[in-house]
């Protein structure tokens, strides 16, 4: 669809979301057709290169912010531990219910109660993948959900009356009517059926002794608490105590202490030896794993899905810098690479239409890589910096759309990115084309004009010092006590030099109203680790950059609880508003259309937006088949991949 639509916010389940998925499908067009036909062959070995100090670090499918990434999920997870439903056709975002777990959702009862079945996929272990294995993620997540990054008040499990399982099928009956489409999307969507080998407490326990798993989802009872610090879950009955112990044990078996969250990861070194990450249901599992990232997956032998893999093998592999990924891919060491920026030698003829590769690369394909997704980075609200005043300053919206003033997206995306970019304006991604992006959020409500935003802190009493530093003169304008400064730090991920020039280019622009912006630089997994919700006086980042912003899996329906809804797992700067929660409510659970929420949320500038650039400019090796198209939710899929004779 080339422009956005109104539709109905309750959709009939079932053929109208294959209806939406295969319209977006379609919007691809001539992307997402097939490559000709070739004489593939069996076996060989392709190599994956990881971003830039963006490695795999956390191997359990049940976690935190702080280890919610791409790489973690769709690029090393999903390899070995299928979610119950796969998205993603050719190059949109929709449900492919021939690669997922379940079978198509029914709703009925007034979209109160949907009903699935599973399909015959099995374990290594010999086990078959089983209703009640979808039962012991809901018991997880009832106990867990504040370390679920995908939670949000109101939603799974909050919404939930039962759980309950009959043969093949389970069936939630919900507390109220929902969205069909959102329900499935961002509900359904975030769930991954569990093996029964990882419902265990301690070492040397049989699979399925801890009680977690087997239990049925009414006997896990909770209670939930909101103090000043937050919300706090406590579990009740035997199962719920299971479940929190359960989670403990994984949670440590994949590098994280709950008890103690600073700690470093020591269990990076097991993952391929540790016999309960052995126990996969996806078509691949981990042979070898280094601590610096580097990992080895061998085809499942047992795996029961519809795609075998024709590799041998299967290898990511760590780079501490783009620059010496590029040697790499230059010298014959990757199959599949990608092209940072800094090389790229020739303009894209539009943002999904290369240009000519770089003539050092003539052995490969360029494919640029878009994600799902919207690309920005956040303020802390929470922050305890300066005594709270830096927080009273992220509160005011005056001072959010005087800062996005002064980035000059257009600029970037033809200078920096060379035409492999789009803007981002808002929460929903306008790429691909889709019938949920609204005409407010493409106009840009504040484009680049430093001269207004010299104009909008002025006139809130702000004075002014362009290249020096803007001091607050009137605290009635302010909003914040008089004498507060303009002056914040900003953390960064940098994978590749592009990111640190546009980094650079940002603060010198902030700079001419006199918002002084301090830089340091981290890596990914340092950056994600830090930019999570917080709050009291250990609160103290201000603002975090990963060079990544958001895809929207396993949140694939962009209607924004899991990033800005008050509470959410994945609010990284903790942002509130009262009619922003609302909204959300309203188009998850009611008549709200999705542009209403849309449309509020870009005029308030919750987060700073940027260019949404190409996930990676993926470079192919000529005689290496079936990478793409490729997947918007930056899923891998090298069971898919083939050599040609």
């Amino acid at each position: 669809m080339a422009g956005p639509r109104k539709r109905r916010a309750v959709i009939g389940a079932g053929a109208s979301i294959l209806a939406i998925g295969s319209a977006l499908a379609g919007a691809t067009g001539a992307a997402a057709a097939r490559p000709a036909a070739t004489h593939s062959t069996s076996g060989g070995t392709a190599y994956f290169a990881e971003l830039a100090n963006g490695t795999p670090n956390y191997i359990f499918p049940f976690m935190n912010l702080a280890f919610f990434s791409v790489t973690n999920i769709a690029q090393f997870q999903y390899l070995m531990f299928r979610p119950l439903y796969w998205f993603g056709q050719g190059t949109a975002p929709s449900l492919n219910l021939s690669l997922s777990v379940g079978n198509n959702p029914v709703y009925s009862n007034g979209n109160t109660k949907v009903t699935f079945s599973l399909k015959n996929y099995r374990w290594s272990n010999g086990e078959k993948v089983t209703p009640q294995d979808v039962v012991f993620w809901m018991n997880l997540m009832k106990v867990e959900k504040l370390n679920w990054a995908g939670y949000a008040p109101g939603t799974l499990p909050d919404d939930l009356k039962s759980v309950t399982t009959s043969g093949d099928s389970v069936t939630f009956t919900l507390s109220g009517p929902v969205n069909s489409y959102w329900f499935t999307y961002n509900e359904l969507g975030q769930v991954t059926p569990l093996p029964m080998a990882w419902d265990i407490s301690a070492n040397g326990q049989k699979g399925g002794s801890a009680a977690c798993g087997t239990a049925s989802y009414q006997s896990v009872t909770v209670t939930q608490t909101k103090t000043k610090g937050g919300t706090t879950v406590t579990p009740v009955s035997p199962a719920a105590k299971s479940c929190a112990a359960v989670y403990s044990y994984m949670s440590k078996e994949s590098g994280y202490d709950p008890s103690n969250p600073k700690a470093p990861n020591n269990s990076l070194g097991t993952y391929a030896t540790n016999p309960l990450w052995q126990v996969v249901d996806g078509p691949w599992h981990l042979t070898a794993f280094n601590p610096d990232g580097q990992a080895t997956f061998k085809p499942n032998p047992s795996y029961s899905g519809p795609v075998k893999a024709k590799l041998s093998s299967f290898v990511e592999l760590p780079y501490t810098s783009a620059a010496s990924e590029f040697n790499a891919l230059v010298g014959g060491k990757l199959t599949v690479g990608y092209l940072p920026p800094e090389d790229v030698t020739a303009q894209a003829k539009s943002p999904t239409v290369p240009g000519p590769n770089n003539p050092r690369l003539t052995n490969f394909t360029i494919a640029p890589w878009y994600p799902w997704g919207i690309n920005y980075f956040p303020e802390n609200f929470n922050t305890s910096a300066n005594g709270g005043v830096t927080a009273k300053v992220f509160h005011q919206l005056y001072f959010r759309q005087a800062l996005q003033m002064l980035v000059d997206q257009p600029l970037y995306i033809k200078k920096l990115f060379h035409g492999y970019a789009v803007p981002t304006y808002g929460p929903v991604p306008i790429l691909p084309p889709n019938p949920f992006a609204s005409s407010l959020e493409k106009q840009n409500p504040y484009p680049y004009d430093p001269a207004k935003a010299v104009k909008l802190l002025a006139s809130h009493g702000w004075n002014v010092t362009p290249n020096g530093v803007t001091t607050c003169s009137d605290a009635s304008k302010c909003g914040v006590p008089k004498g507060a400064k303009l002056d914040f730090n900003l953390q960064y991920s940098a994978p590749t030099a592009t990111q640190t020039t546009e980094m650079q280019a940002e603060q010198a622009s902030f700079a001419q109203a006199g918002i002084k912006v301090n830089l340091s630089v981290a890596s990914f997994d340092t950056v994600i680790g830090t930019a999570v919700p917080c709050s009291g006086a250990s609160c103290t980042w201000q603002m975090e950059n990963w060079a990544g912003g958001w895809t929207y899996s396993p949140d694939y329906y962009p209607t924004g609880e899991v990033l800005f809804q008050t509470g959410a797992g994945s609010n990284s700067g903790s942002y509130s508003d009262p009619t922003n929660d609302t909204l959300i409510k309203g188009t998850n659970f009611g008549k709200t259309s999705i542009q209403s929420w849309e449309n509020y949320i870009v005029t308030q500038a919750p987060v700073i937006w940027q260019p949404e650039e190409a996930y990676q400019l993926t470079e192919v090796q000529k005689n290496l088949h079936g990478v793409t198209p490729q997947n918007p939710l930056m899923s891998l899929t090298p069971e898919s991949w083939y050599f040609s004779k």
